[in-house]
């Protein structure tokens, strides 16, 4: 009979056989707690595995493994927008209403007006309409036009929408100046100058300071909706999904139409849910209102 046994205390060094040493490795057993039954006290095999046996939950050890990785130093860029967010969530009680808007008659409104606006070297995309029916919302309901101090909030006049624009490494934000009174046709101008110049790295300095509500589209990337992060020190943010056919209901029939959903992320220390309902009411009816006049009216 085996006469392998745990032992209460723990002594010298142990003689053991090679397969007993490994064995007791891989199940996290010390072998200054076994008395050997091989010549001269020796620890073998069937000691271990006796051992084990007498164990209530035998100890087993998980095998190590080393997951490979490669690290990218942060760039200014990515240090910059991980403070400022991180701020703004930190700061902001932030909160989500969210809309669906039919795009049928301003994707018809541009595709009338695509070929003048290519003749004249400008291409009209749809974030640009949404640019522009943000900006005369905000005229609408200037409540959202907006920042929190500790000692007030500040109401702007002026109506400048920053634009996230995607990159390798980030985003950025440039700003469309007083988007309110431009045309539809002026933002897409400006808006492709931006995007280059953020792209290429040749943004000039002071072009992402001083917006007053920020837009980020993620539309061309498939996604039907979500939340953004708001761009302090703004009280609002603007997430516009993709403009997509979904089955819709028209005087009790089903119908199929081309809708978007946007969420519009508010600071509730600036403002409440129904003024953020009211300044999303005004944008769907802003940009369902949109005419030629609107693409190509001249800067005021």
């Amino acid at each position: 009979m085996n006469s392998a046994k745990l032992l209460e205390g723990r002594g010298a060094r142990r003689f053991a056989s090679p397969l007993s040493r490994a064995m007791a490795s891989r199940s996290g057993l010390d072998l200054a707690a076994l008395r050997g039954s091989g010549p001269q006290g020796r620890i073998v095999r069937a000691d271990v595995v006796a051992a084990l046996a007498s164990m209530p939950n035998p100890v087993t050890r998980a095998p190590e493994r080393a997951t490979r990785f490669h690290e990218v130093p942060h760039t200014l860029g990515r240090k910059l927008m991980a403070r400022r967010l991180t701020q703004a969530k930190q700061d902001a009680p932030h909160f989500y209403l969210s809309v669906d808007c039919h795009v049928d008659a301003v994707l018809a409104l541009r595709a009338s007006q695509q070929e003048r606006a290519v003749s004249e070297g400008v291409r009209l995309s749809l974030n640009d309409f949404v640019i522009k029916a943000a900006a005369l919302a905000l005229g609408d309901v200037p409540a959202l036009n907006a920042s929190f101090s500790e000692t007030s909030i500040r109401y702007f006049d002026d109506v400048h929408v920053s634009v996230a624009v995607a990159l390798d490494d980030g985003l950025v934000t440039p700003v469309i100046e007083h988007a309110d009174r431009k045309s539809v046709s002026q933002i897409a101008s400006a808006m492709a100058e931006l995007s280059t110049q953020a792209r290429a790295g040749t943004l000039p300095a002071g072009a992402s300071a001083g917006g007053t509500f920020s837009i980020s589209n993620l539309g061309a990337f498939g996604v039907r909706e979500f939340a953004a992060v708001i761009n302090p020190p703004q009280a609002a943010i603007l997430a516009v999904g993709a403009a997509e056919a979904r089955p819709v209901v028209v005087d009790g029939n089903l119908a199929v139409a081309t809708v978007m959903t946007v969420t519009l992320s508010a600071d509730h220390r600036v403002t409440e849910g129904a003024v953020a309902a009211r300044w999303l009411a005004a944008f769907r009816s802003r940009l369902a209102g949109l005419s030629e006049a609107d693409i190509w009216l001249p800067a005021a």
